[in-house]
C-alpha cells in the first residue's frame, strides 16, 4: 500500500526554521509531483508548495514566498521543506500529498494521497 509518512515538524520560536520531509513507503514518489499542506488552526487546508517530478516546476503560496524553499530528492525518494523565518501563522499541521501526474498544476488538482500530517507550532 502506497502511504507517506511526513517527519520533521516540531516546536520553534518566530524567526527559526524547520525542515520537512515526506517519504513514500510502498511505491515511489519520482514520477509524480508532490505538494505540501498546511491546515491552520479551525481552518482548511491550503497548498503551500508543490515540485514536479524533476524539480523543473515549483510552486509557493504567496504567504511563504522567499522564506520557504521544496527540494526532491528522486534517488531517496523524498521531498523536502525547509521553512526558514517562521512566523506564528506559519502554525498548522503539514501535509505531503502525492499527485496523480507529473506536474503541479493547482495546488488542489490530481491529488491522490495524502501523508499523515506532522504539526509544526511556530510559537515564543
Amino acid at each position: 500500500q502506497f502511504q507517506l509518512v511526513e517527519s520533521g515538524g516540531g516546536l520553534v520560536q518566530p524567526g527559526g526554521s524547520l525542515r520537512l520531509s515526506c517519504k513514500a513507503s510502498g511505491g515511489t514518489l519520482a514520477r509524480y509531483a508532490v505538494a505540501w499542506f498546511r491546515q491552520a488552526p479551525g481552518k482548511g487546508r491550503r497548498g503551500v508548495s508543490c515540485i514536479s517530478d524533476s524539480s523543473l516546476t515549483i510552486k509557493y503560496a504567496d504567504s511563504v514566498k522567499g522564506r520557504f524553499t521544496i527540494s526532491r530528492d528522486n534517488d531517496m525518494d523524498i521531498v523536502y521543506l525547509q521553512m526558514n523565518n517562521l512566523k506564528p501563522e506559519d502554525t498548522g499541521v503539514y501535509y505531503c500529498t502525492k499527485k496523480k501526474y507529473s506536474m503541479c498544476a493547482s495546488f488542489d488538482l490530481d491529488i491522490d494521497i495524502w501523508g499523515q500530517g506532522t504539526q509544526v507550532t511556530v510559537s515564543s
